[in-house]
């Protein structure tokens, strides 16, 4: 061979490997789906990111992560989950509530999820038990959905006279029968009435308010649903303007000038998410961790709404907090 050709050879075979030794090594890849949008997940994302970096991993370090927000628009959940399986990311983290987890079940039986929600994960067809998960699914749960029947018992200890209280209710929530069941059951036991009231529109919230005023119910009780959680400024402007005494899930809705909260701590949650998303980054199977329940529940009141609003919250009550806004 001459010296031509050798040389020839030799350029032929850098040029194969050179573009190769310069590409960067693929990350692994997170798919994360929620109901609403970034803005009011933040502090939930940045617990989220928390955990993952207790696990190791850092957004644009070691991982990527593909957003896909629903925009509190349910339906669009099972679309953007599949969109998001069809990415095949390592894993696919359902944060905000059963629609996001059931959507990405349905979406993908061979891809890990991890979820995030305030409902009962096997009451709800999500996983078959809490210790054995089975499948591909594990995660977290609070107990936001279950204790809606505790807010109406608040809502009775601050207006014991009263014989009626209105309920709201997202209907596009598949866990919005059982809560109703379980408020029907404590407002027996208290003796008193309850109006249903149902909206997954936040143009129908005034109608709602005014409806409830109208009524003349002692309160306004909001089942647990992450449409509500994330309208906390709209609905404690709107409690306000109306003068309706009112308790959400979320303890954003007392931070904004609201009465009441009682739910889970949305805080440890995502961090517990982001912890079991990491752990499967690293090999570990979703069959092989049981799903882990936040036994933590907050009750939030706001001396200054309840000024406003013309009631006394009761030294019991007040007590009971873990929280007092002044």
């Amino acid at each position: 061979m001459r010296r031509r050709d050798i040389l020839t050879v030799i350029g032929g075979a850098a040029a194969l490997t050179l573009p190769l030794r310069a590409q960067p090594l693929a990350v692994p890849l997170i798919g994360y789906i929620g109901p609403e949008s970034p803005e009011p997940f933040t502090s939930r994302l940045k617990a989220f990111r928390e955990g993952l970096s207790e696990s190791g991993f850092a957004e644009g370090r070691n991982i990527a992560i593909e957003y896909r927000w629903a925009q509190g628009q349910y339906n669009r959940l099972p679309a953007l989950a599949a969109d998001l399986a069809s990415r095949k990311p390592a894993v696919i983290v359902a944060a905000g509530g059963a629609p996001a987890a059931l959507a990405a079940k349905s979406a993908t039986s061979s891809i890990t999820i991890v979820f995030e929600m305030g409902g009962d994960p096997v009451a709800l067809g999500v996983v078959d038990s809490l210790s054995r998960p089975g499948g591909n699914l594990t995660g977290v749960s609070s107990l936001s959905v279950e204790v809606s029947r505790k807010r109406l018992e608040f809502m009775h200890e601050l207006v014991p006279s009263a014989t009626e209280f209105a309920i709201v209710s997202n209907p596009t929530s598949p866990t919005a029968d059982s809560q109703l069941k379980n408020l029907q059951a404590a407002a027996d036991a208290l003796g008193v009435r309850l109006h249903v009231l149902t909206t997954s529109d936040e143009r129908e919230f005034d109608a709602m308010f005014s409806s409830a005023s109208q009524l003349r119910a002692g309160g306004l009780v909001f089942t647990s649903d992450p449409y509500f959680a994330f309208r906390s400024q709209r609905l404690a402007a709107l409690a306000t303007r109306y003068g309706v005494p009112a308790i959400t899930q979320s303890r954003d809705f007392p931070i904004a000038g609201g009465l009441m909260s009682y739910g889970g701590d949305f805080t440890q949650s995502h961090r517990r998410a982001g912890i079991y998303a990491g752990r499967i980054l690293n090999g570990e199977k979703p069959a092989d961790l049981p799903v882990q329940l936040v036994t933590k529940v907050e009750l939030f009141v706001n001396l200054k709404a309840a000024g406003a609003l013309g009631v006394t919250l009761p030294p019991s009550l007040i007590s009971s907090a873990d929280v007092v806004i002044e």
